[in-house]
């Protein structure tokens, strides 16, 4: 079952404030810079949240049988 697009933003929503958040305490660790941990965790961060998204859509979109064997069509192509 395909998720919502709404709930599907919602989880990526969430999760981008977590990884911000993680992203910005090891940098600030690492550096002990805040303009330096506050730039790092803002980039990489906000590449793989938009990375995250499609991921998540993409792997919606695969159909499992019973056996946890993906099939070989897509969703979109089983009526």
């Amino acid at each position: 079952m395909r998720m919502p697009l709404r709930l599907n933003l919602a989880k990526t929503a969430s999760f981008a404030v977590l990884h911000f958040s993680v992203a910005f305490t090891i940098a600030y660790l690492l550096t002990g810079s805040i303009g330096i941990a506050s730039a790092l965790a803002l980039i990489e961060p906000l590449a793989n949240t938009v990375a995250y998204f499609f991921h998540e859509r993409a792997w919606s979109r695969v159909r499992w049988d019973a056996a946890g064997t993906p099939s070989t069509r897509l969703s979109s192509e089983v009526k």
